[in-house]
């Protein structure tokens, strides 16, 4: 399967809060002697270069990490192959009809081992059900699940196993001469607890939440605060930082709420994504959305809030 073979239909209206996501499965030994069982998950389509068939790679022993596979040349590129059972814990027999689903995002082509492809799904993001509601899972790489009626998709976030493989930044982080508050949407613990960090050692006041629609919510909060004392919502938020992928509510759909609200409109709005390309980043423009920046970028957040809230909007 190729990529374009899977374009049609990605570019969605922008403000719907859908997207269109991949299906495929890793099948599980659970017993002994039984026969394996599928489970089911789910990755943005936009992320998805082609999918082809297993490498049959033996993992060398200086693997960086157990889930390495070993590396291998596709057009004219050298790409590290993860079998992503092993990083999701689950006992998957290895066939010659496995796959590699090979993805482009965060600036990184990367190959994942699975045991097949399913479909492709239009859902909403309303549709997607926070794992916590559902599941105990062992990994927040879970982001959440839909239900297809007999069977869950569980939806990934691959970009929080790729942080387990990249160089920490060793890039200064600009300090704010004010503490301004900043409201934070991210449905990953780990992306979280990174923004918070180097928001924190920014000296700024990071309000965190954990979807589009918590965000919203705790916004029009602020919003409904200022406006029955008679204050600016500045007095309360001075920016929004926001993921694009979330459950409930994408970051799209959360800044056209804000841009459209005359009371919020005059807040800048930062996204960040690991799929900010030319052919995406008009979705953004189309909401509002002040800045757009790729997840690898993310130690750069600080420097341009600073510079939006101190320089003002359009």
């Amino acid at each position: 399967m190729s990529k374009s073979a899977i374009d049609t239909g990605i570019l969605l209206e922008t403000g719907t809060n859908e997207l269109e996501i991949l299906e495929f499965s890793i099948n599980e030994i659970r017993k002994e002697g039984e026969e394996p069982v599928p489970n089911f998950f789910g990755i943005n389509v936009a992320k998805v270069m082609q999918v082809i068939e297993t490498p049959n790679l033996d993992p060398p022993e200086s693997a960086p990490h157990p889930s390495f596979m070993g590396t291998i040349p596709l057009r004219d590129l050298i790409l590290p192959v993860l079998d992503l059972s092993v990083w999701l814990e689950l006992n998957m027999p290895k066939t010659e009809r496995d796959i590699v689903i090979v993805t482009e995002f965060s600036k990184s082509v990367t190959g994942f081992l699975v045991s097949g492809v399913t479909e492709i799904h239009r859902v909403g993001w309303g549709e997607v059900i926070p794992p916590s509601n559902i599941i105990s899972s062992n990994t927040d790489a879970i982001v959440g699940l839909i239900d297809k009626g007999d069977y869950f998709v569980q939806l990934l976030d691959l970009e929080t196993i790729l942080t387990q493989f990249e160089p920490k930044s060793d890039k200064d982080v600009k300090i704010s001469d004010v503490r301004y508050n900043v409201l934070v949407a991210d449905d990953s613990a780990t992306i979280r607890a990174m923004i918070k960090q180097n928001l924190t050692e920014a000296n700024f006041n990071p309000i965190i939440t954990n979807n589009g629609d918590e965000a919203l919510r705790t916004i029009r909060g602020f919003r409904d605060k200022a406006e029955a004392a008679g204050k600016d919502i500045t007095e309360f938020v001075d920016i929004v930082i926001s993921d694009i992928e979330m459950p409930l509510m994408d970051g799209f759909s959360l800044t056209k709420n804000i841009k459209d609200d005359p009371l919020l409109h005059k807040l800048p709005v930062i996204l960040y994504s690991s799929i900010i390309t030319k052919e995406l980043k008009h979705k953004g423009d189309s909401v509002g959305a002040n800045r757009q920046i790729s997840k690898p970028d993310l130690n750069t957040i600080p420097e341009i809030a600073i510079n939006l809230i101190e320089g003002g909007i359009d």
